[in-house]
């Protein structure tokens, strides 16, 4: 009976985390790689690895221009590999470079000029800022979003909507200047903005009413488990089938609309990682691989459209981290060709390598901290 409650338990974690992990995780790698793939094969660079995931190979192919592409045993991530680099890292040292044929250099990465390896490079973050656009725009047009007025249907006792003079009723126009138009748009500005002092414009009874308020940080619980830190009115919103609809977008409002998705993305993460390094908000929210698996695996029992969000909002956010300045990662090697632009001559390889080992020791770090993070998180320390 135990080893079929271990089995049984096996499979529903395979079932629940795994496979959605999986979907999510390789869709946005692949359009990574694929981004520096594209325009590597465009500026004329040979190929040899196309890999999804790390380590041993589980199958592959070799494709007509002699590209091996390979799926992994380990699925964390992925990589192009280029005929003059020194290892998966995309790491490029002049003795790969000297040792290949001279017809041979000019399809090395290291034989294109400065303009063509920096596209190469950035292609891969561009590709994910331009999945998630095409993925929020396709929710925006096909699935359609349900929108719930910005209206106050009660107000929490004691809390800051009342301590502002909040009533029932009340329909948000504007925050800050920022015109509101659903409840969405009003919790998002005012979850992003704890102990900040708002300025609210309110339609009650057909007049407008000037209000100004703080949401105060508090930790919520979602129906998942998860804990997060946030900034709270006491606003509820109505629950009434007159004030929410499902409305479907034309897909270029749908673009425009994706495109703002993934700037509120980008902002929010970066505001975060700003309050984290000003003191202001604690780093036990940062996630790593087990974070992402968890929440792949609760998402998917939402639905398959809320699976596709989770993977746009990844996807936008390895885009970010890419870029930056840290060698190792892609805004790394964009920083390196930046300075071999103002000084007219690449850094030698000593300085590269240098940035390089440090670089990979911050992200160790990060990894192995976010992965704390994802331990303690889980209960399992």
């Amino acid at each position: 009976m135990d080893t079929i409650n271990l089995l049984t338990g096996l499979g529903d974690t395979l079932l629940h985390y795994l496979i959605p992990f999986l979907f999510v995780l390789t869709i946005v790698v692949f359009i990574h790689e694929l981004g520096h793939f594209l325009v590597a094969r465009w500026c004329g660079v040979a190929v040899k690895v196309f890999s999804i995931g790390f380590g041993p190979e589980i199958f592959g192919f070799y494709d007509r221009k002699g590209t091996r592409w390979r799926v992994s045993w380990i699925p964390l991530g992925g990589y192009v590999k280029f005929i003059d680099d020194e290892n998966v890292a995309s790491a490029s040292g002049r003795k790969a470079f000297e040792a290949l044929p001279e017809a041979e250099r000019k399809r090395s990465f290291q034989g294109k000029t400065l303009a063509q390896r920096a596209a190469i490079v950035a292609a891969g973050p561009i590709a994910n800022f331009v999945l998630a656009i095409l993925i929020f725009t396709a929710i925006f047009s096909v699935f359609g979003e349900r929108i719930t007025a910005a209206k106050v249907d009660a107000i929490t006792p004691g809390s800051a909507a009342e301590r502002a003079g909040f009533q029932p009723g009340d329909r948000v126009i504007s925050i800050d200047g920022t015109a509101i138009d659903n409840f969405t748009a009003m919790q998002r500005i005012v979850a992003m903005s704890p102990e900040q002092s708002l300025h609210f414009v309110v339609d009650r009874d057909g007049k407008n009413v000037e209000l100004d308020a703080s949401p105060e940080r508090k930790e919520i619980t979602d129906r998942f488990g998860n804990t997060m830190r946030i900034g709270l009115l006491g606003i509820q919103r109505s629950a009434s089938p007159d004030d929410w609809t499902l409305e479907r977008h034309n897909p270029a409002t749908a673009f425009v609309m994706a495109v703002k998705e993934c700037y509120f993305v980008v902002s929010r993460s970066l505001g975060y990682l700003y309050d984290v390094v000003t003191g202001r908000e604690a780093a036990d929210q940062l996630g790593g691989p087990i974070r992402i698996a968890q929440v792949s695996g609760q998402v998917a029992t939402a639905g398959f459209v809320a699976l596709l969000n989770l993977a746009a909002i990844i996807s936008v956010s390895i885009g970010l981290i890419n870029l930056f300045p840290i060698p190792m990662l892609d805004g790394g090697h964009l920083l390196f060709y930046g300075i071999e632009a103002l000084r007219g001559r690449p850094l030698s390889e000593s300085t590269q390598e240098i940035g390089f080992r440090i670089g990979l020791a911050f992200v160790l770090m990060l990894m192995i901290f976010a992965t704390w993070n994802d331990l303690i998180h889980l209960k399992f320390l």
